[in-house]
């Protein structure tokens, strides 16, 4: 089973496929890595993979907004949903000490995320990289003995690395949540069965142009009993000032969803569910 992310391996993204799908694919899934996350998409829609695992939120730096903008253009549903927490990692060659290193590597988030340490560090210049686990996979291949990554634990084991400071992140509260994609419609026979006692759903609907009916829209999801416990907006490409809300809500049984939909149905000019699955 191939499973794609965006981002080098040893990377959050790697690891979160892992803990959301190694205990059922085990040996049998393959990451396969792809540098931008309109390839991910991509991929699961040629059918080149069997799915994707993705980033859609970070509880210290927000949602990841193009990866919205891409579920709502794609043919493609959300499977499953898992937390990870995020510890981030000075990673350096073998042999490496703290006190050798003079520049850190790693992605403008991540290095936003470990801000006390690194004032706390003035001698260790901050650069922005790509990718967190793509700065390890850097140094270990540039073989530079003055420069570390920040990363993963699972970056250095991948490319043979040393952690020579852990859990340098300013908050220990750093979760992102991801979503498994999968294709939708299915281009074959899928090994995925459907997830039993789904509690938890994602919507993507614009509202017509009247006033009030978005609060209208709002409140046929507190008629229908079920809780909205995000909502999100993203501009319409070619129509300023006009959006597409994004919402997940939680629900007792499917008779709840299927009342707010067809309720919502009526305030809006387009509404598209996005997957159905348990919440995290």
């Amino acid at each position: 089973m191939k499973i794609a992310i965006q981002g080098e391996l040893g990377s959050n993204s790697h690891m979160a496929a892992l803990a959301m799908l190694g205990d059922t694919l085990g040996s049998e899934m393959e990451i396969v890595a792809c540098a931008m996350s309109a390839e991910v998409f991509e991929c699961v829609v040629a059918g080149s993979v069997d799915g994707a695992v993705l980033p859609i939120e970070n509880s210290l730096h927000g949602s990841v907004a193009e990866h919205y903008d891409l579920l709502l253009a794609q043919p493609v549903r959300i499977a499953r949903e898992s937390l990870l927490r995020v510890r981030h990692n000075l990673i350096g060659r073998p042999g490496t000490k703290l006190a050798d290193i003079r520049r850190a590597l790693s992605h403008p988030v991540a290095l936003s995320q470990c801000r006390i340490w690194l004032a706390a560090h003035p001698e260790i210049e901050a650069v922005n990289f790509y990718d967190t686990a793509g700065s390890v996979k850097h140094l270990m291949t540039a073989g530079l003995g003055d420069t570390a990554g920040i990363a993963p634990e699972l970056a250095a084991r991948q490319y043979g690395g040393d952690v020579l400071v852990a859990g340098i992140e300013d908050h220990a509260e750093n979760y992102t949540r991801f979503h498994l994609l999968l294709r939708e419609p299915p281009l074959r026979e899928s090994a995925w069965t459907p997830a039993t006692g789904a509690n938890k759903a994602s919507l993507a609907f614009s509202v017509a142009h009247r006033p009030g009916t978005l609060v209208l829209a709002l409140e046929e999801f507190a008629l229908a009993g079920v809780n909205l416990t995000k909502i999100e907006s993203r501009p319409v490409p070619g129509m300023p000032w006009e959006y597409v809300f994004f919402v997940d809500l939680k629900f007792d049984s499917p008779a709840q969803i299927d009342a707010a939909l067809a309720a919502l149905v009526g305030h809006c000019q387009m509404v598209k569910e996005l997957g159905r699955y348990v919440a995290a």
